[in-house]
Parts: structure tokens; C-alpha cells; sequence
């Protein structure tokens, strides 16, 4: 746990670190977030780090009694700090040693909170009057501590998980937290603790662990001069890696770094019975035993008790951790029994697979002849392949910000939300034209009382609305369909911005990282230099210390700017739709400039307003329509008695709004409210609008007054500060302290110029958005 502490800050499994300003809004945060953390499975109860409760003695001072006695609180501050903290009054001389007299209360007037009521405050009348008459004094709690990593205020929550793994836990608080949305804006989360660990280590054997196959088969390679027995031993790895995964799984035990570690041993101990018996093998061969198969029983016979030994030592000697349940457990169960279930495995497989894999390599077919003619091929195409691989690891595409746009454009989803909703506006269209539903009746007319049957009449009735309502609705419709289309333009300009906004942060964020690795160089040479001097005498311990301690915090902001880089690609990612990690060109980062658009028509935002309007005012008129009479008719046939041929006819009917006047005229109403309401929302957007376009505008100037100075002077400075101060120090002109200091002037123009840069492009980003026509 102490190491853990050491290593992140905790000593948790998992620390949830809320990041913030106000370090009471961190401590009503965090209760929240705990009692997320406790309703997932495996997250033991969260402790809180305690940031408050600490009490302490607050004097609140009456200004209207102050004012009455003539006081001023300076005075009285000087009176309290003097009865208390003490205060020089003079100076005492022993020999030749000068000492201050300080002057403050005895220590059994300075015991309590009453000591500081009780305190006498002298007026400008000569009259003492107690602190408590001026002011209230009391025990009230503040700060216990102000925890800050980083630069920022944050709170920890921190718990153990139990039963399952970290990983998996950690996955689900971050979707629950994520849905809760507990953050305000400015603060956020960060995930430290084991979960911490896991990360860098699972990042750290993607590569450990090819490389350390790798090295193995190399080292079979040297060995034995020669490929099939190098692949033959070889074959051990996978046969161990089946009882390891095997082992996990029976004892319920998830993947850990540990247990990855334990397969990196495994895989070493693994390959040692290989080498027992395919030496064996050889050395028959070279005593005369030709023959593939006695070769493979006489040998196996023979280092069968060598291989169960190697096996059993091994196996033997990590029992201990497999069952341990003492400090350290945790880690050492996954990395024994991984060892353990691999070698049963191993040796099993070894003893029986093995030597049938030597028998089918060694046997005169054509197996034999392709090996030879590989033989002088696979081990420089693995060379190159490993070296392909390790390049891989480092490589990311690199893209303009115009390309950057370009892809988004093409990619975001959002443009198919957008094109579903023109088909929907579409396909509403072709409903302006609904006609009711057509009805078919039979009526029973009893014409002759003294027919049972009565009189049928069959017919077919149709009702129509007013004829305008079609060409209102359409019209309603239509006015929909061009919302919709003018909304890509808006997606156009939003996007265009969204994406400038990432990508010009990465470009800054990638300066940042050129300017780290340039002054991690300087300092891990100036590092050299002062241990150097150390070693020699010519300079105290004290500054190769402050050295190196400078280079651990560069070196750890450098880690910290990456992760924010990796963050920042993330980002661009997702407005460009792909799962490409793409990073700026390789080139220092620009000054954008401010676009030059048409001033003869609306920006985007507002075309869609003034489109609102012309929606509700389409509404009017289906509204005025709706009042309008209704029309329907009706044509029967029947057949009367006494008659031949039956009789058909027809009927019209107008149907008037003559009780419901009241609600049609409600509805309009509305509608032309509704024409208002978005007249309103109009106005109060050219308003807004302009008004941030004159506050993007001024931010570009006031950013471009800093980079005027930057660009001219600045610079230049921080480079001939740069040079001076490191070749003072090297000609020992100067100590690291007053170097550090020069260099701290240095580095602070230079990122005080980065930051005035990327101010400028983000304002120029928001202008460029706001004037776009």
C-alpha cells in the first residue's frame, strides 16, 4: 500500500480524482460519486479524502463598534498577531552572537479561546477595551488539507476491488459516471491507483512480451545454429501458455499484469525441457543412433526424470505464493499459478508432443527439403517484421487542418441525421393531400310494414375539406423540408469549427511537447554536469539534487502533456468519424488568418431562425383553412317493392364551423403568437450574435498585442537567455540556482508565447465562425 501511495498518490486499488477550483464544491462532489461507486459490483466502500473539519479560531470584526471606538482592524491585526505570534522588540547580545528579544503573552495567557476574547485592544483615548466588545471570536471548521496535483485543487475517492478485476470495474463507474453527469463545467475526473498502473504496465508488456518471445528465439537461434531445432523447442511457448490460461480459468482469477508477468517466466522455464532433450536428441545422433525413432525413446528414457525435475523444482517453489494469503497476495497468486499450470502443461505436452515433432522434422519427406529452403529466409524476415512492428508502435498519420475539415465533412454523422430528416420532411409532404377515409352503408328503410324484410339501400359516401387546406398544408410541409436543408449549412459551420478548434489545440499541444523534449535535454545535461561537479568536489551535493529533482518534474510534465495529447486525438477522432489517431504536420504551429466571407447574406444560424418564421406563418394558414366548410356526398342504389329496375341517386352536403368558432379561433391566434414568439427569438439572436462577433473580435486583438511582442522581441530574449545562462554555467560563472532562474525567465516567454498563439488561432476559429455568411 505504502508503494502504491508512492507510486500514485493513493493507497487504493482505484482513486477517483475530481478536479476543480472551489474546494467545497470538490467536497459536496464527492459524497455523490462514492455512492456511484458503491452500486457496482466488486468496488468495496469508497473513502473519501478529508479536506475538511480542521477548527479554528475566527475573529469577525463589528465595523460599527470599530468606528465607534476610533479603531481600525490594521491595529488590531498588529495587536493580535503581537500577543500571540509574537514580535521583535529589540535586540540581546551574548558575547559576539546577536539574538532578537521578541515580545508576546506568557504561555498560560495564550492557552485558550477565552485568552483571545479576553484580549485588551488599546484605543487612542488611553481606554483598554476587550476584543470581544469589537468583535465575535469562535471555533468554526475549515480546511484540514488542500490536496493539488498538477497545479489544480482535487478531492480523491478512493476504494479496493474485490472478486473482479480492475479493469472491468473501472469500465462500468466511468459509463455510470459519465451518465449521471455529476461534473459541473471545469471539473472532471481522472482514474489513479492500480487502475493507473494497469495502464502503463498493459502499454509496457504489448511490447515487453514480443520483444521477450523474440530474444528467446533468438537466443535458440544462436544456440543451436540452426532453425529447426530452434522452432522445434520453440513450440514449447504456446504448449505452456495453454495449462497457464487454463490455471487462471479454474481458479476463477482474471488476467492481471502479474499474471503477464508470470507468462514472461513461464515462457523462460518453459523452453528448458525443449533444450534437455533436443540436445539429447543430438548427441545420440552424433554417437551413431541413426535411427529417428530410437533416437526419440532412447533420449526421452533417458532425461525423463531430468524434465520432471526441472518442472517439479519449479513448480515446488512458486506452491507458496499459488496459496498465499498474506501482504503481497494479490500479486503473487496470479503470477504462481500461471507458473505452475503452464509447466504441468508444458511438461506434459513436451514429453509427448515434442519428440513427435522431432520424428516428423527429422524424417526424409519433403517437410524436410521446404525447411531447408526457408532456412536462409525466416530469420531475416522475423529481424525485419520485429523491427516493422516495433516502428508501428511509434507511427501516426499526420493530416492538414484543411484535410482534417475535408474528412469531417465527409465522415460526421450528424450529415445522416440530417439527410434522414429531409427524407422525413419529404415523405410528410405527399400526406398534405389526405382525403378522408371513404364509407360504404346499407341502410333498412321499412317502407312496407308488412315485408319483414324491409327496404334495402346501399350506398357509398365520400367526405372532402376545403380545397385551399391541401395547398396550406404543402405549403407547411415545404417550409419544413427547407428547414431542414438549410441546417446543413449550419452543420457545415459548426463542424468546420469543432474540427479547427481540436485540431489547432493539438497543434499547440505538440509545440508544448517540442519545447519539453528540448528543455528535458538541456536540464538532463545540466543534471550530468552538476552530479559531475559533485563527484569531483568543485560543487555542493545540494545542486546535483536540485537538478535532477528539476528533471524528474520536466520529465513528468512531459508524460502529462502526452496524455493530453492522446486526449486531444480522441477528440479530433470522433469529429472525423474514424479510428485513426491523426496528428498535425510536422511543422511549428501557425497563425491562422481571419477569413474574408460575403457580407449579402445570413449566417447560417440565423437563415434557420428567419425559416422558423416562415413555418409558423405557414401554420396561419392551415389555421385559416381549417375554418373553412367541409364538404361530402353520397350516391345509393335501391330497389323498391312493386318495381323492376332500382332507383339511384345521390346527395351533397356542406358542412359549416358553426358551434366550434371559439377553438378555430383559438388556433389562430396561437398560430400568430407562434410568429412572434419566433420574431422575438430573432431579434434576440442578431443581438447575441453580434455581440459575440464584437467580443471574438476583440479577443483576437487583444491576443494579437501579445503576439506582436513575442514575435518581435520575445523570442529572441528567451534564446540569448537560453545560450548566456547555459554557458555561464558551464564555465562555472554561475550556480544552478541562478542559472534555474534565468532558464524559469526562458521557458516562461516561451510558453507564454504558445499560449498567446493558440489564444489568437481559437479566437480567430470563433470569428471566423460567428462572420460566416
Amino acid at each position: 500500500m505504502r508503494f502504491n501511495e508512492l507510486m500514485t498518490g493513493v493507497r487504493q486499488d482505484v482513486a477517483i480524482k475530481i478536479f476543480g477550483e472551489n474546494i467545497d464544491t470538490l467536497a459536496k462532489l464527492a459524497p455523490d460519486v462514492a455512492k456511484v461507486v458503491q452500486t457496482v459490483q466488486g468496488a468495496t466502500e469508497p473513502q473519501i479524502e478529508q479536506t475538511v473539519g480542521l477548527p479554528q479560531i475566527t475573529i469577525t470584526y463589528d465595523r460599527a463598534r470599530l468606528a465607534s471606538y476610533g479603531l481600525n482592524i490594521e491595529d488590531i491585526n498588529h495587536t493580535v498577531s503581537t500577543a500571540f505570534a509574537g514580535e521583535t522588540a529589540g535586540v540581546v547580545f551574548e558575547d559576539e552572537k546577536k539574538f532578537n528579544l521578541v515580545a508576546r503573552l506568557d504561555s498560560a495567557n495564550r492557552s485558550s479561546i477565552d485568552d483571545v476574547s479576553n484580549l485588551f485592544i488599546p484605543t487612542d483615548n488611553g481606554i483598554q477595551i476587550p476584543l470581544s466588545q469589537v468583535a465575535s471570536v469562535e471555533f468554526k471548521d475549515g480546511p484540514a488539507q488542500i490536496s493539488r496535483e498538477d497545479g489544480k485543487r482535487r478531492i480523491v475517492v478512493g476504494f479496493n476491488v474485490k472478486d473482479r478485476d480492475v479493469e472491468s470495474v473501472v469500465t462500468e463507474i466511468q459509463g455510470k459516471l459519465n451518465a449521471a453527469k455529476i461534473l459541473p463545467a471545469g471539473y472532471y475526473y481522472t482514474y489513479g491507483g492500480t487502475f493507473e498502473n494497469l495502464k502503463q504496465a498493459s502499454s509496457r508488456l504489448q511490447i515487453a512480451v514480443p520483444v521477450a518471445l523474440a530474444l528467446i528465439f533468438l537466443l535458440l537461434y544462436f544456440t543451436f545454429r540452426n532453425l529447426k531445432d530452434s522452432l522445434l523447442i520453440f513450440t514449447a511457448i504456446p504448449m505452456s501458455a495453454i495449462g497457464g490460461v487454463f490455471a487462471l480459468l479454474i481458479r476463477g482469477m482474471p488476467f492481471s499484469i502479474s499474471a503477464g508477468v508470470g507468462f514472461i517466466a513461464l515462457f523462460g522455464v518453459a523452453v528448458l525441457n525443449g533444450i534437455v532433450l533436443v540436445s539429447t536428441f543430438k548427441d545420440l545422433h552424433k554417437s551413431g543412433v541413426n535411427d529417428v525413432i530410437r533416437r526419440v525413446i532412447e533420449g526421452t528414457s533417458i532425461r525423463l526424470r531430468p524434465v520432471l525435475m526441472t518442472a517439479a523444482v519449479a513448480s515446488f517453489g512458486f506452491f507458496p505464493m499459488a496459496f498465499s494469503t498474506g501482504s503481497g497476495a494479490e500479486v503473487q497468486r496470479p503470477l504462481a499459478t500461471v507458473v505452475i499450470g503452464g509447466l504441468v502443461s508444458a511438461t506434459f505436452l513436451t514429453l509427448f508432443v515434442l519428440p513427435l515433432l522431432y520424428i516428423i522434422f527429422n524424417s526424409k519427406n519433403k517437410l524436410r527439403s521446404k525447411l531447408r529452403n526457408i532456412k536462409n529466409t525466416t530469420l531475416p524476415m522475423l529481424v525485419v517484421l520485429l523491427c516493422l512492428a516495433a516502428g508501428s508502435l511509434q507511427a501516426q498519420e499526420r493530416i492538414s487542418p484543411n484535410d482534417a475539415v475535408k474528412i469531417a465533412l465527409a465522415n460526421n454523422l450528424q450529415y445522416s441525421v440530417n439527410r434522414a430528416q429531409v427524407n422525413k420532411a419529404v415523405l410528410e409532404t405527399n400526406t398534405a393531400r389526405e382525403i378522408p377515409k371513404t364509407g360504404i352503408f346499407v341502410e333498412n328503410e321499412d317502407i312496407r310494414p308488412s315485408d319483414p324484410n324491409g327496404e334495402l339501400k346501399i350506398g357509398v359516401q365520400q367526405s372532402i375539406q376545403w380545397p385551399g387546406l391541401y395547398k396550406a398544408k404543402r405549403k407547411y410541409f415545404e417550409e419544413q423540408i427547407k428547414y431542414h436543408q438549410l441546417n446543413k449549412n449550419m452543420l457545415d459551420a459548426v463542424i468546420k469549427k469543432e474540427v479547427n478548434t481540436a485540431f489547432y489545440q493539438l497543434w499547440y499541444l505538440q509545440d508544448v511537447a517540442r519545447l519539453y523534449q528540448k528543455l528535458d535535454e538541456y536540464y538532463t545535461s545540466m543534471y550530468k554536469a552538476a552530479h559531475l561537479r559533485f563527484k569531483t568536489g568543485e560543487a555542493a551535493g545540494l545542486e546535483s539534487i536540485a537538478a535532477e529533482a528539476r528533471m524528474k518534474e520536466l520529465q513528468a510534465q512531459r508524460q502529462q502533456n502526452q496524455q493530453n495529447i492522446s486526449a486531444q486525438q480522441q477528440q479530433l477522432a470522433l469529429f472525423l468519424n474514424t479510428q485513426t489517431m491523426y496528428l498535425p504536420q510536422d511543422t511549428h504551429l501557425q497563425k491562422l488568418e481571419v477569413e474574408d466571407f460575403p457580407l449579402d447574406s445570413l449566417h447560417p444560424s440565423l437563415a434557420l431562425q428567419h425559416q422558423n418564421i416562415e413555418i409558423a406563418r405557414a401554420d396561419i394558414d392551415v389555421q385559416k383553412m381549417q375554418n373553412k366548410p367541409d364538404f361530402s356526398g353520397r350516391v345509393f342504389s335501391q330497389k323498391l317493392y312493386g318495381m323492376k329496375d332500382p332507383i339511384t341517386g345521390f346527395s351533397l352536403a356542406v358542412e359549416f364551423p358553426i358551434f366550434g368558432k371559439t377553438a378555430y379561433k383559438a388556433k389562430l391566434q396561437a398560430a400568430e403568437a407562434e410568429v412572434e414568439i419566433q420574431q422575438s427569438q430573432l431579434r434576440y439572436q442578431e443581438n447575441q450574435f453580434a455581440a459575440q462577433t464584437r467580443s471574438s473580435y476583440t479577443e483576437i486583438l487583444k491576443a494579437s498585442e501579445m503576439l506582436k511582442y513575442y514575435e518581435s522581441i520575445g523570442l529572441k530574449q528567451a534564446d540569448q537567455i537560453f545560450d548566456a545562462a547555459m554557458l555561464s554555467y558551464k564555465a562555472g560563472e554561475i550556480g544552478f540556482s541562478e542559472m534555474h532562474q534565468f532558464f524559469t525567465q526562458a521557458i516562461d516567454i516561451r510558453k507564454n508565447y504558445l499560449v498567446a498563439l493558440n489564444e489568437y488561432n481559437l479566437a480567430v476559429i470563433q470569428y471566423n465562425y460567428y462572420i460566416k455568411n
